[in-house]
């Protein structure tokens, strides 16, 4: 007869010695049997010039992102370059914001799948939180404008769920700036447009320099970012 395996302390009440061992056994198997996520799976890729300026060339999925900017300097145009990166990984894109800032027609331009794309708009700040932490229970990526008066308990319980619903959390500082930790902060400092000759043509490709600080971003010494080209967006 097969003696039972050990265990190490007291059984819990109601459960025999022997069911309490064949579960701590199947947990150590299933641990170290659980596959492991290869690291280009843990990233949204970003492509083009914006992309070559990201740690890995993209987002690390669980991670909160923060992008601001001056009025006009880009920022738009680089949260549309992110919520284009996902939704062209397959991956459904949601933005939150107080107002509506958000354009079809420029996201469109900008490379964003539209079907897959949800806009909440006018959020109160008072209920931003919890709209904000319903979306990263089932969207690939969350752009979500800072509201005013954001509470900074709010935001780490965000950064944690973000965590761990493997998404990314890109909070957008237009009238307020992020109160919690991010993996990085991306920030547009204006540049130049293209298309429009003298008297003639249309606004299309803008260079914006953009600046990327955090974990694994190589130092900037002049502390101006890089010129990254971008579709047209405000």
């Amino acid at each position: 007869m097969t003696s039972p395996l050990p265990v190490p302390g007291p059984a819990p009440a109601g459960l025999p010695r022997r069911d309490v061992a064949a579960r701590t056994v199947l947990a150590d198997v299933a641990g170290r049997t659980r596959p492991v996520t290869a690291a280009h799976e843990r990233l949204l890729a970003v492509s083009g010039a914006l992309g070559a300026r990201l740690p890995g060339g993209g987002l690390r999925r669980g991670a909160t992102v923060t992008v601001g900017g001056a009025v006009g300097a880009g920022a738009t145009s680089v949260v549309l370059a992110l919520a284009a990166a996902a939704a062209a990984a397959g991956e459904w894109v949601a933005v939150v914001e107080a107002g509506e800032t958000f354009g079809a027609l420029a996201a469109a331009e900008a490379g964003v799948d539209l079907r897959r794309c949800a806009v909440v708009r006018r959020v109160p700040a008072e209920r931003w939180a919890t709209v904000v932490a319903a979306l990263l229970d089932g969207i690939g990526l969350v752009c979500a404008e800072v509201p005013r008066g954001v509470r900074a308990a709010d935001a780490r319980r965000l950064v944690a769920r973000a965590r761990e619903r493997d998404v990314v959390l890109v909070a957008v500082e237009r009238e307020a700036t992020w109160p919690a930790e991010a993996a990085l902060r991306i920030r547009a400092g204006g540049g130049a447009w293209s298309g429009l000759a003298a008297g003639e043509g249309v606004l299309d490709d803008r260079t914006v320099r953009v600046a990327v600080t955090g974990r694994g971003v190589a130092p900037d010494a002049a502390g101006r970012g890089a010129p990254v080209a971008l579709v047209r967006a405000g």
